[in-house]
């Protein structure tokens, strides 16, 4: 498997240090609804994930959640509540909005809170080893002491000094020094033994990285936006402490814009995980999150997300025209030959730095197919065993689920499609579609009309099926 590793700055072979992938994902910081952006960087990973258990990898996947941060504090003061019931909160609703989206849990989601006596011994021996320094504000880390910093970024000290938004203070001692531990006399702070007050935001991931994977792991992963400062200065902190190389591979996900046009609160274009699965649905949101290559930008609007929604339409049909294929004696070859070639084609893909796009082309193509063979009355149960197994592992490597009735719903559907075809063979038009009206309503059922026979597929109650005419 191919990466494009940020650290060398080339697509690179993947092979992890053991048996083990061990990977870590900045999380969010939880003072507000999560957003599209970061769906699209979890969605990613987590097919990333994914793909690498389908191939037989074990993988220990860990993502943080900063619960302690100057926004959670200025919104708890805003609303008169406590930091941690903000915290709680959005952290709550986040585990909402990604199961929904069909996103796996982490093996651990460790909070910033619970690691402050890690953070304060991590920053002890920083200390000690001369990498940082206290002053009157609290604890820095002293940037000049580290030789290879600005080797993810790629950019010299005095590039990042002059193109950086840098924390102004007077007692640093270099400008692009940053804070491990800030003084705060203040609630919430913690005590520590340069006095009271709260980590840096770029320790926090050092320290929980480390606990959770060693001193050196497989992959680190995030947005672009965290290029810079955040994931230099993680760097910095772990490799000046451990003497490893924190992490041999660095996935960074490109930014979502809105039509077109920069994410911004000032503008007022920031479209919540929530709104978005309301309006679309979770598989046309998972679907958009891999429709283009993971690091490169990608724009939300209308049309991208009504294509995204058509596509998974097309994969419903697919799911259910194969499950209730009949007869035998079909064309087994074609399909096997179909899945030999889907297979590969689909597999290169995803080998070749996680080609989410083609991958998904190609998947798209096989559904095509198979519809194909579905119009035309050829798909018989047959070629539908034969295609089940390998349609239902595309679907799980992409995350995408496929809506399932409970069971007396389903035999109240198909009691009604029973009434319906006698009403039908009577000719009794009117009413039949006053049952087909009926099970869209109240059982988000479509049916489909073969020659001889009705099937039925069930939506997902949130797949934004009125967006379609």
């Amino acid at each position: 498997m191919k990466l494009y590793n940020k650290l060398s700055n080339s697509i690179e072979n993947f092979r992890p240090n053991d048996d083990i992938v061990k990977m870590y994902v900045c999380g969010v910081t939880v003072y507000d609804h999560s957003h599209i952006g970061h769906a699209r960087t979890i969605i990613f990973f987590d097919v990333l994930r994914r793909y690498m258990l389908s191939k037989g990898f074990k993988v220990k996947y860990v993502q943080n959640f900063t619960d302690i941060d100057d926004k959670i504090i200025i919104r708890a003061r805003k609303e008169g509540v406590r930091p941690e019931e903000i915290a709680k909160r959005y952290i709550d609703e986040y585990y909402v909005d990604f199961d929904s989206l069909n996103v796996m849990r982490a093996d651990k989601y460790p909070l910033v809170t619970e690691h402050i006596s890690d953070i304060i011994n991590f920053i002890g021996i920083l200390l000690k080893k001369g990498y940082a320094y206290i002053s009157p504000n609290g604890v820095y880390f002293h940037v000049p002491s580290f030789d290879n910093y600005g080797k993810l970024s790629k950019k010299t000290i005095e590039e990042l000094e002059s193109g950086s938004r840098i924390e102004v203070d007077p007692l640093k001692r270099d400008p692009l020094d940053f804070a491990l531990w800030k003084l705060y006399p203040d609630q919430p702070n913690w005590t520590s033994p340069w006095g009271s007050g709260r980590p840096g935001w770029h320790i926090e991931c050092s320290v929980m990285a480390s606990k959770y994977l060693g001193d050196s792991f497989d992959i680190h992963g995030g947005g672009n936006d965290l290029i810079f400062p955040h994931h230099e200065n993680e760097i910095a902190q772990s490799e000046s402490l451990s003497g490893k190389e924190m992490a041999r591979c660095w996935l960074h996900v490109g930014m979502v814009s809105i039509n077109a046009e920069k994410m911004s609160k000032s503008t007022g274009n920031i479209i919540s995980v929530t709104d978005a699965i309301h309006k679309w649905g979770t598989n046309a949101i998972r679907i958009y999150s891999i429709s283009g290559h993971f690091s490169k930008p990608l724009s939300y609007d209308d049309q991208s997300l009504m294509a995204c929604l058509q596509k998974w339409r097309q994969i419903e049909v697919c799911a259910y025209e194969l499950r209730f294929a009949i007869g035998s004696r079909g064309k087994t070859d074609e399909i096997k030959r179909l899945l030999s070639e889907t297979e590969h084609t689909f597999e290169s893909a995803m080998e070749d730095n996680m080609n989410t796009a083609l991958a998904l082309s190609i998947f798209m193509s096989f559904v095509n197919e198979i519809n194909i063979f579905a119009a035309d009355e050829k798909l018989t149960k047959d070629m539908a065993e034969i295609a089940m197994p390998q349609f239902n592992n595309f679907l799980n490597i992409l995350g995408l689920r496929v809506a399932e009735p409970s069971e007396v719903d389903r035999l109240q559907i198909e009691a009604l499609i029973g009434v319906r075809n006698s009403l039908r063979q009577e000719r009794r038009f009117a009413e039949s579609d006053t049952i087909r009206k009926k099970l869209d309503d109240e059982y988000s059922v479509r049916l489909i009309d073969h020659k001889k026979r009705t099937i039925w597929m069930k939506f997902d109650a949130s797949s934004g099926r009125a967006n379609i005419t």
